[in-house]
Formats: C-alpha cells, sequence, structure tokens
C-alpha cells in the first residue's frame, strides 16, 4: 500500500509539473528591452511585445484570442499609449489613435466597406 501512494504521488507531481511547463510565458533581453512572449491556457500565444528594463510596456505589442486570430496591435512608449492601435474583430477594424497618452481619433472599418482595387 505504502508503495501505491508513494507511486502515485510521483505520478501527480509529474503530470502537475508537465501541465505547469506547457503554458509558461518567456522572456528574454532583446538589447536594452526585454522581450515577452505570453501564452493562452491552451499553449497558443496570447501576446507578444517589450518592456523597458524598468518593466515599461514599449514598442509593439499584439494580441492574439485562443485561435491564434490578431485581436489588436498596440504601441507603447515607457508605458505611454502612443501612436495608431488596431483592435480586430470578425466584423470590423477599429483604428484608434492615441495623442498625449489620450484617445485622439477613432475609425471604424466595416467588413462590407472594403474594396480590393487592382491594376
Amino acid at each position: 500500500m505504502k508503495k501505491i501512494i508513494i507511486l502515485f504521488a510521483i505520478v501527480l507531481t509529474v503530470s502537475m509539473a508537465f501541465a505547469q511547463n506547457a503554458n509558461k510565458s518567456t522572456y528574454y533581453l532583446d538589447g536594452d528591452v526585454i522581450k515577452a512572449t505570453i501564452y493562452h491556457d491552451n499553449g497558443t500565444v496570447a501576446q507578444t511585445g517589450y518592456y523597458t528594463a524598468d518593466n515599461k510596456l514599449t514598442g509593439e505589442w499584439v494580441s492574439y484570442d485562443v485561435n491564434g486570430n490578431k485581436t489588436a496591435i498596440a504601441q507603447y512608449n515607457n508605458g505611454e499609449k502612443v501612436g495608431t492601435w488596431y483592435f480586430f474583430t470578425n466584423e470590423d477594424i477599429k483604428e484608434v489613435s492615441y495623442a498625449d497618452a489620450r484617445i485622439a481619433k477613432v475609425v471604424t472599418w466595416k467588413s462590407d466597406d472594403i474594396q480590393i482595387v487592382s491594376n
């Protein structure tokens, strides 16, 4: 009986270790910034982006849903929202422009507004 309990404890410990390793976020130094890749519980990438050395968001951040579809592209400068952000849904694309870390303009592109032009 003692051996069965020990075996069960080992199996449980190993299975928990593998489950935790599948969804760990990764961080590595890329020049003077830290490159981050954050994962959903199912193992697909949730976000990619950069941190400054003092842990502020910087540069481009891209977000994905659990199926791997891109949901947002964002821009940061030393923790402040800057530039133009894009939010993607099945129905539309929202373009949000920031000035002084505040929303300056929002444009929504509906899927029925899209036209393909070729030469």
